[in-house]
């Protein structure tokens, strides 16, 4: 397990995307202000400052709200398609600058750089899919009771969408809805983590420039920056008719009572305590692949990350033996440098977390069969990279209820038919993704049935994490129950109504009501 120290072009990248020494955090497009404190971002590649950032205040939020309620007047006036082509630009910049833009995400989260350009690309397919999505807007037709009457339903813009992303993928899951919200009609105020808020900058000038070159109004594409507080601001205003809120199930659950005490719409994106069920009929290289990939990958801060694995008694020895052997296998340093599997956790605060879950499992009676500890030396002097670490346990036990945003995959052994193993995967409060690894037919129809897998995701003979742009991403329980990307996800950006038309010289009362004057 070796780092690197050097930086990998990134000063290179940083100034393709327009970063600076300091940089202001909120814009409306072209115009960019800030008169709060200034905030630094920290790389927990090398522990570096890589740049600073000034944080939103108060009156920096109301001119950005000003200017995207006002934008939103024109905004939603444009024919669907014309939006698509403004996304459809957006994505070809997006390509443009790919490599650089993964660079940014992989040195300021922490997450590999084909991790990092992979999430440029999940940016780039969400575009493509909501260009097609421009001209496919749909409503339904209808048939009235009474005669002379034509009934149909249409979608029509929201207004401004707030948008709250977390630390772990601090690009596409703004992409995700603001993609689909521009083709929607709606305009958009990003408030991403400040714990990456220069990838924040990065798209919003991007964003930006095309905007601008359209010659299309200020405060369609808006940027805001801080802490929770800032997050407030949002949550709590009437004028943002929906939050889309990425992050932990205890941050959801202000950002649902606050949108809900205004009647406002919520889009939750919350915890995962994922797991992949391996029964006697599995093919184990896939599994390993799967399972391994599923819990180091991003270093284990991917809510879809595997947090369990759920082996067949009579196949228990083999895949353990399986996955250790692949554990050790594993390169952690430098994410930039691509000869490295697992790069760092983003701060101290989740190497403490990490730590304190280890300890806990021993303290509930399980067993460690591949240690942790965190990485010191040459290379590791951020103090944020640790060793992906490998638990015996019960799923009853209270740590492994809980979601643990690092590399800490937990080892569950069942017995019987699958019906245990789903009862032991459904047996959480979590219930975002979810796997099975059978070539047996029945198995896994069962697990895909209503009696099956609880949870927004189902795999069979995949992982846990992966998921396509093409299908809604989403999940049920304290998860949120919200869905973002494919599908008809796009409904949540826009208003339903019915309409009725009468073309006939009388009036018809429905359910066959007489009203005579």
């Amino acid at each position: 397990m070796q780092a690197t120290t050097t930086s990998f072009g990134i000063e290179e990248a940083l100034e393709q995307l327009g970063i600076k020494g300091v940089n202001k955090g909120t814009s409306t497009g072209k115009n960019w202000f800030s008169n709060g404190e200034e905030i630094s971002s920290f790389s927990p590649v090398d522990g570096q400052v890589i740049a600073k950032v000034t944080t939103t205040s108060m009156a920096d939020y109301e001119k950005v709200m000003e200017s995207a309620t006002s934008a939103f007047k024109t905004w939603r006036t444009k024919p669907a398609p014309l939006r698509g082509e403004i996304v459809r630009q957006f994505g070809d910049e997006l390509r443009r600058l790919k490599e650089p833009l993964g660079k940014l995400v992989s040195y300021e989260m922490g997450k590999s750089y084909q991790e990092g350009l992979g999430e440029v690309q999940e940016m780039i397919d969400i575009c493509d899919f909501a260009v097609g999505l421009s001209r496919q807007l749909h409503g339904l037709t209808m048939h009235s009771e009474r005669p002379g009457h034509r009934m149909y339903e249409q979608y029509h813009p929201l207004g401004v969408v707030g948008i709250i992303s977390a630390f772990n993928f601090p690009v596409a899951v703004w992409a995700w809805n603001t993609a689909l919200a521009w083709i929607c009609g709606d305009v958009c105020v990003w408030k991403p983590s400040e714990k990456t808020p220069l990838c924040g900058v990065a798209c919003q000038k991007i964003a930006a420039k095309v905007l601008a070159d359209n010659h299309l109004p200020e405060g369609i594409s808006c940027l805001i920056n801080g802490d929770y507080k800032v997050g407030e601001m949002m949550t709590n205003d009437k004028r943002v008719p929906l939050i889309s809120a990425t992050g932990s199930i205890k941050m959801g659950k202000i950002v649902a009572q606050a949108v809900a005490a205004r009647l406002g719409k919520s889009l939750l994106e919350l915890g995962g305590n994922n797991a992949i069920i391996v029964t006697p009929d599995a093919d184990i290289k896939m599994t390993v692949i799967g399972a391994v990939f599923g819990a180091v990958g991003t270093a284990g801060q991917r809510c879809t990350s595997t947090r369990r694995l759920i082996i067949h008694e009579s196949m228990y020895d083999k895949v353990k033996d399986a996955v250790v052997a692949a554990y050790n296998q594993l390169r952690i340093g430098n994410p930039l440098d691509e000869k490295n599997h697992v790069g760092p956790l983003i701060d101290k605060d989740a190497v403490k977390n990490y730590q304190k879950a280890l300890e806990k499992v021993v303290e509930e009676g399980g067993k460690i069969i591949v240690e942790g500890g965190v990485l010191e030396g040459e290379g590791f002097e951020s103090g944020c990279y640790v060793k992906p670490a490998i638990a015996e346990a019960k799923n009853s036990f209270e740590i492994v209820q809980h979601e643990t945003f690092a590399p800490v995959l937990y080892l569950l052994k069942y017995s019987g038919d699958v019906e245990n193993a789903i009862a032991l995967q459904n047996g959480v409060v979590q219930g975002l993704s979810s796997a099975i690894m059978t070539n047996n037919l029945r198995e896994a129809e069962r697990f895909l049935s209503v009696e099956g897998s609880d949870c927004g995701i189902a795999n069979v003979n995949i992982g846990t994490s992966g998921a396509e742009i093409g299908g809604a991403f989403g999940g049920e329980k304290e998860t949120g129950g919200g869905r973002e990307s494919g599908s008809d996800a796009w409904k949540i950006y826009m208003r339903r109504q019915t309409n009725t038309i009468n073309y006939t010289t009388e009036l018809p009362l429905a359910q066959g009501i007489k009203f005579d004057l």
